[in-house]
């Protein structure tokens, strides 16, 4: 796998660097806009790793410019936790953000995760067999990150969720028969304090979450809301 990475600090590169090509990853490293344009003709890849402050400009508009060429998975890595930029970056297309600093090994699982989602697996894991989760009409087979729906003719159609509305829907999947308050919620989704995150922000992502995988997102199903508590799947 070939991972396009773009960071300016050069501890920061250096490290993560190190840790990608120990996984065998093979990692083109960019320090600015500029190069990051130059760089990107010149090869494939299969994801992008993005800085958001640069010297030159910013991940976004890296983002911009690989996606118009290109549907390629995309991570951000930012010193910003505001809400705004967050959503600017999923809205963008970005599959992940992560916020500095991170955990190498938190890092690591959340592109082995986008990479599962993009198809963009190798032949031993394409050959192993799924483990499955089944919520009424609703499946998730892990090993692929892949979420269906069944119709009512029994046909499963896949649903398209971002990778933190997989970790969301995987969170209450694992959970099941008990009550998640919204804290515990932030806390597991971003694997972090969660303090940083506004509120609101796990709202929206509930919500999006519901309007995919709910027949009637105003009368959820699946995960349901107890008043006053936090959200349930039921077993």
């Amino acid at each position: 796998m070939k991972i396009f990475f773009v960071e300016d600090d050069d501890a920061i590169a250096m490290g993560l660097k190190y840790s990608l090509e120990k996984e065998e990853y093979e990692v083109s490293h960019c320090k600015s806009k500029k190069e990051a344009e130059e760089t990107w003709k010149q090869g494939q890849y299969d994801l992008c790793i993005l800085d958001v402050n640069l010297p030159d400009g910013n991940g976004y508009d890296i983002c911009k410019y690989v996606k118009a060429q290109e549907d390629i998975p995309v991570i951000f890595l930012t010193a910003s936790d505001a809400e705004v930029n967050v959503v600017m970056g999923l809205e963008m297309g970005a599959d992940d953000y992560i916020c500095k600093p991170f955990r190498v090994n938190e890092l690591m699982a959340r592109i082995k995760t986008v990479l599962r989602r993009a198809g963009k697996t190798t032949t031993q894991a394409a050959q192993e067999s799924d483990t499955v989760i089944k919520i009424q009409n609703l499946a998730i087979y892990t090993n692929e990150a892949k979420v269906t729906l069944a119709d009512e003719n029994g046909k499963e159609n896949t649903v398209e969720l971002t990778a933190l509305e997989y970790r969301l829907l995987l969170t209450f999947c694992n959970n099941r028969g008990t009550v998640l308050s919204r804290n515990q919620l932030l806390q597991d989704l971003w694997d972090v304090g969660g303090d940083f995150v506004n509120d609101n922000t796990l709202t929206v992502y509930i919500k999006r979450l519901r309007d995919k995988i709910e027949e009637d997102p105003a009368n959820p199903q699946i995960v349901k809301t107890v008043r006053g508590l936090g959200y349930i799947v039921d077993k």
